[in-house]
């Protein structure tokens, strides 16, 4: 009753049967479902760390913390030993290859995705955009593959929806009109993702999926586990991420059929987060990931509270599953309940629905998928106990683990390459230096302009003030040269008659010297 190379051991029935869950049926999706508090949690840790033992790398979020006990050799108590026991099992303590991840960089190594790996669709679900600003944001991605800016971290993205706000008239003129109303929209909302911590999955060094696809040399594969204690607190932001994670798996990875055991297994914890409230293109999105991504060999398990929670178009894909205790207070329990139970393959030997509520902690419903493909008969199982430790590591156990990491230190820095803000800050920069000079020449031709005229007016003022002065230099000689005043005339006749006078004197003295010689 141990993990075969066929399968892994998940428990024993009622029927002292082993419930296996079969290695080449694992790609075929499924779920482990159950109330808070009835062990889902230790369920997934056994299935991961079964997957990692049968060389299949895993990726799973710790939502509580719980689940880096993975990563540390269990101490099993009495209680555990007892129940191994009981199903013929000799619990080995030991640890699962665990590498810690934390989008924020706090209690793994950080994780980064660059805008345009989102894309549109996952963004605006992220942002909780409308039908309208969702057309506004794919427009954004349009002009920024157009004009080749790349789209990298939450900077250029408000960089670009700027530009887009500055150049609204000519965008929309191309590809539709595009509100102001809606770009500030979009800027509150990417600024409320940045206040929560957002920011910091934006950018590069981004994820390479091959850090996550890996086995060691023991032959184990790497459990990678994504803290997401602090993550929860925003559940659009966890979902968006994890679902982005799954769309990356599913475009890179090449088809392989079926093969005799996955490539690797997805688990998606607090899966109800994922359909909340999501748009139909977001829901196609996830059923064509899901429907699809068996033939590349990936197995995704949802974790959730109720079967319920997730669409029907998606649950029909899911065929190995594993029902935890659920209770029914309320009509909407009830009809909850009635829908998991009724998703299984009766068991003539007890009602479906009446063994889920009586599930004791570490019990479960177990249906699997056979050879052939088919569901098993549904039973009640107690789950196996781990073989790594029950509850979380601790941050001293933490640290060692992630200082030993085979990612070493690649995503500790981050690195900022000129992308879209830079490109468009560059552009700005250089129109307010062209603005700048273009107003310093407008200034001088206008103070050039200016000190022309003030030295025309100059001029003008002085050719008047010469003007008037030129006639009163010159009036005397005119009025001689034309008559005399009266005063000039008895002037003139005084001293001409003096003249005369004189000279006849002069002429009689001259003459009379003469005579008396």
């Amino acid at each position: 009753m141990f993990d075969t190379p066929s399968g892994l051991f998940l428990g024993q029935s009622d029927a002292n049967a082993p419930e296996n869950l079969l290695l080449n049926r694992a790609n075929r999706h499924g779920v482990v479902a159950g109330a808070t508090g009835t062990g889902k949690t230790v369920t997934l840790q056994i299935m991961a760390q079964g997957f990692s033992d049968a060389g299949v790398p895993v990726f799973c979020a710790d939502v509580k913390g719980d689940l880096s006990g993975i990563s540390q050799p269990g101490a099993p108590n009495d209680k555990l030993i007892a129940r191994a026991a009981d199903m013929g099992l000799t619990l080995t303590p030991r640890a699962a290859p665990t590498v810690f991840w934390d989008l924020y960089g706090q209690k793994g190594h950080p994780i980064r995705a660059t805008m345009s790996e989102i894309g549109p669709v996952l963004m605006a679900r992220m942002l909780n955009l409308n039908e309208v600003q969702e057309g506004v944001l794919t427009v954004v991605f349009h002009v920024a593959d157009k004009e080749g800016l790349l789209l990298l971290d939450i900077g250029d993205l408000r960089s670009l929806l700027a530009y887009v706000g500055e150049n609204a008239d000519r965008i929309g003129r191309e590809v539709g009109n595009v509100a102001p109303a809606s770009i500030a929209s979009i800027q509150r909302a990417l600024l409320q993702v940045e206040q929560e911590g957002g920011g910091a999955f934006f950018g590069e060094p981004a994820l390479k999926l091959e850090d996550m696809i890996r086995t060691g040399l023991d032959g184990r594969g790497q459990v990678n586990v994504l803290d997401s204690t602090r993550l929860m607190n925003s559940p659009r932001l966890y979902a968006a991420f994890l679902l982005w994670l799954l769309s990356e798996l599913f475009e890179r990875l090449p088809e392989i059929g079926d093969p005799d055991k996955p490539r690797m297994v997805f688990f998606f914890d607090e899966a109800h987060l994922l359909f909340n409230d999501a748009p139909k293109a977001l829901l196609e999105k996830v059923e064509q990931v899901v429907r699809l991504i068996r033939s590349k060999g990936v197995g995704v398990y949802f974790v959730t509270q109720n079967p319920a929670d997730i669409p029907d178009s998606v649950l029909a894909q899911l065929g190995n599953r594993i029902q935890h205790a659920l209770r029914a207070y309320t009509p909407s329990d009830q009809k909850g309940l009635k829908a998991a139970s009724q998703s299984f393959r009766a068991n003539p030997a007890f009602n479906t629905a009446e063994a889920i509520q009586a599930l004791g902690v570490g019990e479960a419903l177990v249906s699997v998928l056979d050879e052939k493909g088919a569901p098993t008969v549904v039973a009640r199982t107690k789950i196996r106990p781990p073989d790594s430790r029950l509850g979380p590591a601790t941050d001293a156990e933490r640290a060692a683990t992630i200082a030993a990491s085979p990612v070493g230190t690649r995503y500790d820095v981050a690195v900022n390459r000129e992308s879209a803000e830079e490109i468009l800050n560059a552009r700005h920069a250089a129109s307010d230096q062209a603005a700048a000079q273009a107003k310093a020449q407008a200034d001088a031709a206008k103070a050039a302009e200016a000190q022309a005229k003030l030295d025309a007016k100059a001029a003008q003022v002085q050719a008047r003030e010469q003007a008037r002065a030129a006639p009163r230099a010159t009036a005397a000689p005119k009025r001689a040269s034309t008559r005399q005043t009266p005063l000039e005339a008895l002037t003139t006749s005084v001293l001409r008659t003096a003249g005369t006078t004189l000279t006849r004197e002069l002429m009689r003295g001259i003459l009379g010297g003469l005579k008396k010689r």
